[in-house]
């Protein structure tokens, strides 16, 4: 059985899967563990089938084991259940196709699960790599891009308040996902149908619920590749609303049955004096200022999240 999984979700990734399978292959002060790759197709229209065999063939005898699989059910959620179900160790580190993990990011993920028997799960640093400089106080919304640079000291996330680690680059205990998350979630990821959010926190939010701690590790870094194009407007205002959208189906997980109704009518009213405070601070500003706008969608997403999450619930009835 084998030490660590490096699973890779992608989709139509081919341009940006090479970069990242080199950095792979040539991770270091990995020579005392045993541990393998695992590319995850999802559904992509691309060459990312071809580049992934054509690395195959081509890979090197000491690098570690390259595997191919293919997911149809379009979504980063469903991607990550099928490198679940294909890992072979108790230890799955995720990593998206396009952030590049340092030298030593496989072997810092190894040694901390070794030193954290509680841990269900654990993500590190996340360094944006901008292809254009970020707009005027970007570090307000970084957080919608996966960034995550929360210092030099080890602590527990805060699930409870819905601070997590993004799946572009955390580790999972396969033991804890398989006895606690469910097959068939109900956040599947951003697809061309949907932009709601959120998908990588569910599950991390089922292994909370039993238990399970999650664990910050400051010595795992990556760079998060992010061209000029998620920088424009219309991506980031999508991004930032959608976000929001899932705050209350996140919430809801951990809510007692009792206590759903009360908490549905808070976030609507919580989320509701927000978007009006944020106009009355910004209303000159919204649309001019990129950050500013990111904020109110967010806002404006939250608060929809409640009526968003009764619409699941009736549709799923059905």
């Amino acid at each position: 059985m084998l030490d660590f999984t490096v699973a890779i979700p992608t989709y139509n990734g081919s341009r940006r899967l090479p970069q990242l399978l080199e950095r792979l292959r040539s991770q270091t002060h990995t020579e005392h563990f045993s541990w393998a790759i695992v590319v995850v197709d999802n559904n992509s229209t691309d060459d990312t089938q071809a580049v992934v065999r054509w690395a195959q063939a081509n890979w090197g005898q000491d690098s570690p084991t390259l595997h191919y699989v293919f997911e149809k059910s379009q979504g980063a959620a469903f991607a990550r259940i099928k490198a679940m179900e294909h890992a072979q160790s108790e230890w799955v580190g995720f990593l998206d196709d396009d952030v590049i993990p340092a030298d030593d990011w496989v072997a810092q993920a190894y040694a901390f699960a070794k030193e954290h028997p509680d841990a269900g799960a654990y993500g590190g640093q996340i360094h944006g790599n901008f292809e254009i400089e970020p707009p005027a106080n970007f570090a307000r919304i970084q957080s919608f891009l996966a960034i995550r640079e929360r210092g030099p000291v080890p602590h527990r996330y805060d699930p409870n308040n819905l601070v997590l680690p993004p799946a572009a680059a955390w580790v999972v205990r396969k033991q804890a996902w398989q006895a606690n998350v469910p097959l068939h979630p109900h956040l599947g990821g951003r697809t061309r149908r949907s932009v709601v959010q959120g998908d990588d926190y569910e599950p991390l939010l089922y292994m909370h619920r039993n238990n399970w701690k999650i664990w910050y590790n400051p010595e795992m870094h990556v760079f998060h590749q992010i061209p000029k194009s998620r920088l424009e407007r219309s991506y980031l205002t999508a991004l930032s609303r959608g976000c929001g959208l899932c705050i209350c189906q996140l919430r809801m997980i951990n809510t007692r049955i009792w206590q759903k109704p009360f908490l549905f009518a808070k976030l609507l009213l919580s989320n509701l004096r927000r978007v009006v405070l944020h106009w009355l601070k910004y209303r000159h500003l919204i649309q001019t200022d990129l950050v500013a706008a990111c904020e109110m969608e967010f806002f404006v997403g939250s608060f929809v999240s409640p009526l968003f999450y009764l619409k699941t619930l009736l549709f799923s009835k059905r």
